[in-house]
C-alpha cells in the first residue's frame, strides 16, 4: 500500500508483541522500518508468558481484590503479588499510585477506557495471520477458571458482571466441580466449582511474535538484535527527524520513533514529556509434562496460577513481583507457584520441569498503557500493557500505526495518552 502522508521511515524500539505489531502494521501503510532490540526477537516478557489472547478478561491490573492482600501478605516470598522489604523510593511511589487506583469507581472507569480496544484484540490477530504471518490462533473451546468451592468462585462471577456492566462481551457458565472435570480430566478431586469462558483464544507467545518478525523481515523490514538504543533526540524543526542512538556508538536518523521497549519505556520517553512510571510486574513460568495435556487454558484464580497447553507439555505460569527487572530468578517464586497448583492438577509432573523462566511486564499505576504522541510529535509511546501486552499488541499496533500515518488519534486510543 502506497503511504500518501505521514513519515516514510520509522524505527521502532522494542521486539517484542507491541513492537512487531506496530512494524507490521506501518509496513502495511507503506511504511520502511527498522526494529532495535537490546537483546532479541521476543526476549523479554513475550516468550514465556501464559499466551492468553483473553480479551473478555483485559482488565485493569490496580483492582479492590489488590488492596485485601494486606501488608504482611505482599511482603512473604510466597505471596500471589509479593513486594520486597527494601521497596526503593520509586518503587514505593509506583505502590502508592497503585494502591489509590485500586478502588472500585477507578477501577470502573478504567475497564470503560480498554473495552473500545480489547474489542479490536482479536481481528487483529486475524490481519496478522490472514496478511501472511504464518503462526496461528487456537480457540479455547474449555477455557476454565477452577476454584476448591462455590464461594471462592462468587469473586469471579461478580467481576465478570461488572466487565459486562462496562461493556465488555464475555459469555460464561458457571459449573460445579464434576462438570468441570468432565470438560478438563486434568482438574483434581479438590476443584469443586468453575466458571467456562466462552469465545477466548491462546497461542504460543515466542513461536507467534518469531513468526511476525519473520514477517517484518520478508517485507523489508530490518531487526537489528543486540542493539540497546541509548539516545532518542529529536532534531526539531519543521522537517527534522529523529536520532536513534544505540550503546554500540551506531546512530541512525528516521521520520518518526516508537518507543516499545517494555519496562524500560521511561528510560527513552521520560525526556518526551512521559511522567508515568512504568514499573516491571514480573511474572514466573515454566513447563511440565503431563499424562493428559488439557485441550485449552485453565486458570486458577484464588492462586492466580495460568496454566497453557504448548507443544506437548504445560506452561505454569503466575506470580506478579515488583522488583527490578534485572534481578536473577528468586526459585521461591517458582516452589510458591508449584505449592500452590500441586493439590489442583491431577497427572502433571511438577518435579520435571524444564523451561524455567521470568520476564517482566511494563505496569502503570493506573493500569492503562501509555499509547500515542508524545510531546514530540515524532516520537510515539506503545507500552504499559501490564498482564496484557500479548492479547491487546497487534491491537496497539494496528491503532498506532493509523495514528501515525494520517496524524489523527484513533478513538480508542484517547484514554491512553502517555502524557496524562
Amino acid at each position: 500500500m502506497a503511504l500518501d502522508t505521514g513519515p516514510r521511515n520509522v524505527a521502532v524500539v522494542g521486539a517484542g508483541m507491541v513492537g512487531l505489531s506496530t512494524a507490521w502494521f506501518l509496513q502495511e501503510h507503506g511504511a520502511d522500518v527498522t526494529v532495535f532490540d537490546r537483546d532479541g526477537v521476543a526476549a523479554g516478557a513475550s516468550w514465556g508468558n501464559a499466551g492468553w489472547l483473553t480479551p473478555g478478561l483485559a482488565t485493569p491490573l490496580p483492582e479492590p481484590a489488590v488492596l485485601s492482600y494486606g501488608v504482611r501478605a505482599v511482603l512473604s516470598p510466597s505471596s500471589p503479588v509479593y513486594v520486597p522489604p527494601s521497596a526503593s523510593p520509586r518503587l514505593l511511589r509506583f505502590l502508592a499510585g497503585f494502591a489509590a487506583n485500586s478502588t472500585a469507581a477507578k477501577w470502573r472507569r478504567a475497564m470503560e477506557s480498554l473495552v473500545p480496544i480489547n474489542g479490536r484484540a482479536l481481528e487483529s490477530f486475524d490481519m496478522l495471520t490472514d496478511g501472511g504471518v504464518k503462526a496461528e490462533t487456537s480457540d479455547a473451546g474449555s477455557f476454565i477458571a477452577a476454584y476448591r468451592t462455590a464461594e471462592e468462585r462468587r469473586v469471579l462471577i461478580e467481576e465478570i458482571e461488572h466487565i459486562r456492566a462496562a461493556g465488555q462481551k464475555l459469555e460464561y457458565e458457571a459449573v460445579d466441580g464434576d462438570r468441570a472435570r468432565e470438560l478438563e480430566p486434568a482438574l483434581s478431586d479438590e476443584i469443586g466449582a468453575a466458571v467456562v469462558l466462552f469465545g477466548q483464544r491462546f497461542i504460543e507467545p515466542g513461536r507467534f511474535v518469531h513468526a511476525l518478525a519473520d514477517s517484518v523481515r520478508g517485507r523489508g523490514g530490518e531487526i537489528r538484535e543486540g542493539a540497546e538504543v541509548i539516545g532518542v533526540d529529536d532534531t526539531g524543526g519543521a522537517h527534522g527527524g529523529v536520532e536513534v542512538r544505540t550503546s554500540g556508538g551506531g546512530a541512525g536518523r528516521f521520520d518518526a520513533v516508537v518507543l516499545a521497549n517494555g519496562v524500560w519505556l521511561g528510560d527513552l520517553a521520560r525526556r518526551f514529556g512521559v511522567r508515568e512510571i512504568v514499573q516491571a510486574g514480573r511474572g514466573y513460568s515454566f513447563s511440565v509434562p503431563m499424562e493428559r495435556v488439557p485441550e485449552g487454558p485453565v486458570y486458577f484464580p484464588s492462586q492466580r496460577v495460568a496454566c497453557t497447553p504448548m507443544d506437548g507439555r504445560l506452561r505454569v505460569a503466575g506470580m506478579m513481583e515488583f522488583r527490578r527487572p534485572d534481578a536473577p530468578l528468586d526459585p521461591r517464586r517458582i516452589r510458591a507457584i508449584v505449592e500452590a497448583a500441586r493439590p489442583l492438577l491431577r497427572g502433571a509432573d511438577l518435579a520435571a520441569r524444564h523451561d524455567e523462566w521470568v520476564g517482566s511486564r511494563p505496569c502503570t499505576r493506573d493500569g492503562l498503557p501509555l499509547i500515542g504522541a508524545t510531546r514530540s510529535p515524532r516520537v510515539f509511546a506503545a507500552g504499559g500493557h501490564g498482564m496484557w501486552g500479548i492479547t491487546l499488541g497487534p491491537a496497539t499496533g494496528r491503532l498506532l500505526a493509523e495514528q501515525i500515518v494520517t496524524g489523527g488519534r484513533p478513538a480508542e486510543l484517547r484514554p491512553f495518552d502517555p502524557l496524562r
